[in-house]
């Protein structure tokens, strides 16, 4: 009977504290303790850890994988805050209990700035603006994975995933009136979702962790001082808050043609922005925009707005990013692309390596994709032998925080925090997204994908001074 009892309290102890792996990068600081009686296993305790641990591995998956990983839909309680539609804004939620870490995800899904661009948004991305359709779940992935192989160091804490539904990089403060045919909530949706959450245990947070992808990463820059602040006046500024942006960080580069932005996808970012914050009746953070002297358009873009930032901020960047791309109207799915095309994709990586050279947490791969965290592949991506996971976890170990004044050390031996690659290559990372030719949907080597291009590789060596041998080698490595 000892002998069972003392099994049992190991197997409460393995499961409720999950594998080493998550219990590392879950450390709660409430005092708790197991009392354990060995004494009917002393002789034999080699053979008992082997049956411990045989057991705690066949009721681990019980613990993580057959209890509900879903996150549950709910609406906010101010219902005044509300979507495009006027339909009512909300997230998705699921608890972890006795987890003081909390990720909040904005979505991302670009912008609308003008009637005739929210009138076509809205004919085709509704779910975008508004949630009369939305699921009663969702099932997270990457960062909002519940699975700790795919998101070892989030995996158990409180998830929140915000669905992107007010079209103004949640930037807007403006309600549906008689007058005015769609509400842009944006930065007011964040803060009801807060106000929500610390009656669900965020007053009791360790750490907040605001992330977001793409226009989400924006929304991130735009509201991690807001939320910060918001807490504290709420009597909750013990709690840690910090922000993720992942695909966020734009540059305000000119369009290599000029556009009458009837359509939000071909119009230049500043010539959009600067339309939309009027439109949207935008809030940005103050410090920034007193920096610009009430141009606030500029804090839109990651490299104005970002060392007006009091919150630690974490970059995640691919430095040719898709979006950016587009947005300066060059499409690679084109054939061939233009001499004048590809030099600007070659500058594109050097003017965002320049714009991010300062900012002290980043990840940044030479890779030609949009958003990353979470995609169930994050973990796959490495930047000079580390992966994006890795890199979040040595920047969480490097901040030592009282309350919301963060004060960063220097990372551990081996812990990098700011990994950029040097690369000059699109997809010159071999950890990088596999590429896949537009119409058959195939697999492309690097060589392949700059051939498709329409790239003359034998011209490029000759461009950089090397053999065409030696070029090629140095695609395929990834070097």
């Amino acid at each position: 009977m000892e002998m069972i009892r003392a099994v049992l309290v190991v197997l409460v102890v393995l499961v409720v504290l999950g594998p080493v792996e998550g219990r590392r990068a879950q450390r709660t600081h409430t005092p708790e303790s197991f009392p354990l009686d060995f004494t009917a296993v002393q002789g034999n305790m080699d053979s008992f850890m082997t049956q411990v641990k045989s057991l705690a591995q066949s009721l681990y998956p019980c613990s993580t994988q057959n209890l509900d990983p879903e996150m549950k839909l709910r609406f906010l309680r101010n219902t005044s805050v509300s979507c495009n539609d006027g339909s009512p804004a909300g997230y998705y939620i699921k608890e972890s209990r006795g987890s003081r870490r909390w990720l909040m995800f904005l979505e991302g899904g670009w912008y609308c700035f003008s009637k005739h661009t929210c009138d076509s948004r809205y004919e085709n991305m509704r779910r975008l603006m508004s949630s009369s359709k939305w699921p009663s779940t969702r099932t997270g992935t990457g960062i909002l994975s519940p699975q700790p192989e795919e998101n070892p160091h989030w995996w158990n804490a409180n998830r929140v995933f915000v669905p992107y539904c007010s079209s103004d990089v949640w930037s807007g403060s403006s309600a549906k009136t008689d007058q005015n045919d769609y509400a842009f909530m944006g930065s007011q949706i964040i803060q009801e979702v807060i106000k929500d959450l610390v009656s669900k245990g965020l007053d009791r947070a360790k750490v907040l962790l605001l992330a977001g992808s793409s226009a989400g990463g924006t929304g991130v820059l735009l509201n991690v001082d807001r939320v910060s602040a918001l807490l504290a006046g709420l009597g909750h500024g013990a709690v840690q808050v910090r922000g993720l942006v992942d695909s966020g960080w734009f540059l305000d580069n000119k369009a290599s043609r000029d556009s009458d932005c009837m359509d939000s996808m071909s119009c230049a970012a500043t010539q959009a922005i600067r339309r939309g914050v009027r439109f949207w009746h935008s809030v940005v953070p103050e410090l920034c925009s007193r920096a610009h002297h009430g141009q606030d358009w500029n804090c839109f873009f990651g490299y104005k707005v970002h060392p007006t930032l009091k919150s630690p901020v974490f970059v995640v960047q691919w430095l040719f990013d898709e979006a950016q791309l587009m947005v300066d109207d060059v499409h690679l799915t084109a054939q061939p692309v233009q001499e004048n095309q590809w030099r600007y994709i070659q500058n594109l990586g050097s003017e965002l390596r320049n714009t991010l050279k300062h900012v002290p947490s980043l990840f940044a791969p030479a890779c030609l994709s949009h958003e990353i965290i979470t995609r169930n592949y994050w973990m796959d991506i490495h930047v000079k032998g580390t992966s994006l996971p890795r890199a979040l976890q040595c920047w969480d170990r490097s901040l030592r925080n009282h309350g919301n004044e963060s004060i960063t050390q220097a990372p551990p031996r081996g812990c990098p925090v700011h990994l950029i690659d040097s690369c000059p290559w699109p997809h010159c990372n071999p950890s990088c997204p596999r590429l896949r030719e537009h119409v058959t949907g195939q697999e492309m080597s690097v060589v392949q994908f700059l051939t498709h291009m329409g790239i003359d590789v034998q011209r490029m060596a000759h461009q950089q001074g090397m053999e065409p041998d030696t070029l090629l080698g140095m695609l395929s490595n990834g070097t």
